[in-house]
């Protein structure tokens, strides 16, 4: 996401999409160079070399376009979590353990997404609009992660009924939240390999089945 050399991105001969997408980025970039309070129009403005006409031209205020900066932020660490699903056989408990081992590795796990992460939480419970955008992306995630597990139980011949899946689905939504933030900020201590068999092992133990190597 970086704006070269000169911290501005060539934003003329984009299309309208384009456009949105370059703005929110230089959202992100702002935010993560100085919180929240940094992203205001002026400084998003600079960032991606536009007026700040031109940003009211595509959101209504900067609260929505800070609210559609952290739904892609998160929208894009779950897409990439279930990135590998494709690639992984039909066995439902190797696809829990490659979305689990996937959500705490790169590039899901990354210092700058938590950084992005930690400054827009900041907003959430003042913020209607940001509420609504990080409940929705949470329960993007813990949907996925819930049927995920119940299909898991089911080929382990201990299906769960749906009040239990969604439990163990909190549970293990918690559980990942944690590891990522400190795969991320401590990589040193905390490497993708140990990453991923820890959260593989606890979902198995959480669970009370046995889930394959990631």
């Amino acid at each position: 996401m970086g704006a070269g050399m000169s911290g501005r991105r060539a934003f003329t001969h984009l299309g309208e999409d384009a456009r949105r997408s370059a703005l929110i980025d230089a959202t992100l970039d702002c935010i993560a160079e100085g919180g929240p309070q940094a992203a205001t129009v002026r400084a998003i403005a600079a960032r991606a070399g536009v007026t700040p006409g031109l940003i009211r031209h595509y959101f209504a205020s900067k609260e929505e376009l800070v609210a559609q900066a952290h739904e892609a932020l998160m929208t894009g660490l779950t897409e990439t979590s279930a990135s590998a699903l494709d690639a992984l056989p039909a066995d439902p408990l190797a696809r829990l353990a490659g979305f689990v081992a996937k959500a705490v590795t790169p590039p899901v796990a990354d210092a700058r997404a938590v950084a992005l992460w930690a400054a827009s939480m900041q907003l959430v419970p003042r913020d209607p609009a940001m509420r609504a955008v990080h409940a929705a992306t949470y329960l993007d995630f813990r949907d996925r992660l819930e049927g995920l597990i119940a299909e898991a139980l089911h080929a382990a011949g201990r299906p769960a009924d749906a009040a239990t899946a969604r439990r163990l689905a909190i549970a293990g939504n918690a559980l990942l939240d944690g590891l990522w933030i400190e795969a991320s900020v401590l990589p040193e201590h905390v490497a993708s390999d140990e990453a991923r068999t820890i959260a593989v092992d606890a979902f198995a133990r959480l669970l009370g089945v046995e889930l394959p190597a990631p």
